[in-house]
């Protein structure tokens, strides 16, 4: 009996041993992955990294690139476009104003009443109709067909009083939302997606065709213009705010337009247009510099895809690239740390898989444990056993890569302001649209910092930045309300 006793306590003993040595193990292969995780996340803030020095070299860069373009013959990345001659609104502006919004796939037929400038837009009415794929594929003049049918739809729906209906035929604001594949951007389909000067063949042609679509299907109403959809934003701040001088699109994609001095456009200077102010479409998205915080995550993504060195400045702030950035980073994580488990999630391999609203919910998280990451992280990636410790990472690559595309796109606003010397004696005002920003509440206020730390104390006051008005599609209606001299045929 004695016996047995001793042997049970030694094979306890030696059991309490093993267990204490593959504990110790345990504890040491954790704690030499916690801090390899750490070491790959310290070197990728490192390299995101966005102090408000490098924030002004990012600056005066995209300032002398826009200086370049406008004087330049030659074409530059940066393609700065004088993209619409008219007067922007004054905010006097009143009645009862129809807007179209051309967009990937779809578009939005609007129309909306103003009443001044003192007065929030109402009675708006907004629509949005599918293409169907036929359409899409076959030629300009189909899709315009199609449209101007919906249009005749809409407009019957929505009688407009006599009072607000002119003998004249009615301005109707054309805005283009560009896709944000550019592989469909540039494939045959109805429209050509591209950008439109006011000198642009092509682009009055396109009106010219449309309005006949009009005509042909009893639509009593006119295209003067096809324009971006930034210009759009920036006509409907202007409409409501004088110092208004830029638009910014923060969504999927991302465009600028500002105001420029006529005299600062040598193409126009002995143009008979006798305007004082033209808008430019910058189109920003493939601004490049040495300057910008790119990682080695980014230059992969940009390799792997449909646009290989384009659009450099999109790929880093924009809602298309932020979720398939931070995909890219746990990827690498997960296989050199183990971060969810000692199998590679599949679909964490599968690009574009994480999108910028799931990325947002993630970053935003404030539930204990991040709960919202996990149920995210199962929802997207099937991944079932996340721990506190790759959930709180996560969290934190997402903080890394939102922080430096916001602050990036503040730099931009920046330069815009910098560019008309606006900074240190007028008060500017910078209309911002899209869903990033009006969706991504940590996002937007990143950005808002970036612009305050830029110019301190004393400026942060000169450059106010606003939400655009009326919501998706509305800068057509202030297009619209813009356009007020019969167009040519």
């Amino acid at each position: 009996m004695r016996k047995a006793v001793v042997v049970a306590a030694v094979t306890t003993a030696a059991m309490a041993a093993a267990v204490a040595v593959l504990w110790s193990r345990w504890k040491q292969e954790s704690e030499r992955q916690g801090r390899k995780i750490r070491r790959i996340l310290r070197k990728f803030a490192r390299d995101c990294a966005t102090p408000v020095s490098k924030l002004w070299l990012v600056a005066d860069a995209l300032v002398s690139d826009m200086n370049e373009a406008l004087t330049s013959q030659e074409t530059t990345t940066l393609n700065m476009l004088i993209s619409y001659a008219a007067s922007l609104p004054a905010g006097d502006e009143e009645g009862l104003y129809y807007g179209l919004n051309l967009r990937g796939s779809n578009f939005l037929i609007l129309r909306a009443r103003l009443r001044g400038k003192n007065e929030s837009i109402s009675e708006l009415h907004r629509e949005e109709v599918s293409i169907p794929s036929n359409v899409m594929g076959g030629t300009s003049q189909e899709l315009f067909d199609y449209i101007a049918l919906e249009l005749a739809k809409f407009t019957s729906e929505h009688e407009v009083n006599t009072d607000d209906t002119p003998d004249r035929r009615k301005a109707l604001g054309f805005i283009v939302s560009y896709p944000v594949d550019q592989a469909a951007a540039s494939s045959g389909a109805a429209i050509k997606w591209k950008r439109f000067s006011v000198t642009d063949t092509a682009g009055k042609a396109l009106a010219s065709n449309f309005n006949r679509a009009l005509e042909k299907h009893g639509v009593n109403l006119r295209v003067f213009q096809l324009v971006e959809d930034a210009i759009g934003h920036l006509a409907g701040g202007r409409y409501y705010n004088r110092d208004t001088v830029a638009a910014i699109t923060l969504g999927m994609a991302t465009t600028a337009a500002y105001v420029e001095p006529t005299q600062a456009v040598p193409e126009y200077q002995s143009s008979s247009n006798k305007s004082s102010e033209m808008v430019i479409s910058m189109d920003w998205g493939n601004f490049n510099s040495r300057h910008l915080p790119i990682t080695e995550f980014d230059t992969c993504l940009d390799v792997e895809s449909s646009n290989p060195g384009s659009r450099i400045f999109e790929k880093l702030i924009s809602g298309m690239y932020l979720g398939e950035i931070v995909r890219r980073v746990l990827l690498k994580m997960a296989q050199e740390t183990a971060l969810f488990g000692e199998d590679v999630p599949p679909k964490l391999r599968t690009p574009y898989l994480l999108r910028s609203p799931d990325m947002a919910a993630m970053h935003q998280d404030t539930s204990e444990d991040h709960e919202v990451v996990r149920e995210k992280l199962m929802e997207i990636f099937r991944i079932t056993n996340s721990t506190p410790l790759a959930r709180e990472v996560v969290a934190e690559v997402c903080d890394i890569v939102a922080e430096r595309g916001a602050r990036l796109a503040g730099a931009g606003i920046v330069a815009i302001t910098k560019k008309l010397g606006r900074i240190e004696n007028k008060r500017s005002a910078v209309t911002v649209e899209g869903g990033l920003y009006e969706h991504y509440r940590v996002f937007r206020n990143y950005m808002h910092s970036s612009v305050w730390e830029m110019l301190g104390n004393e400026l942060s006051d000169n450059v106010v930045i606003e939400h655009s008005h009326g919501g998706s599609g509305a800068g057509a209606i202030f297009v619209a309300a813009s356009q007020t001299a019969e167009p040519n045929s």
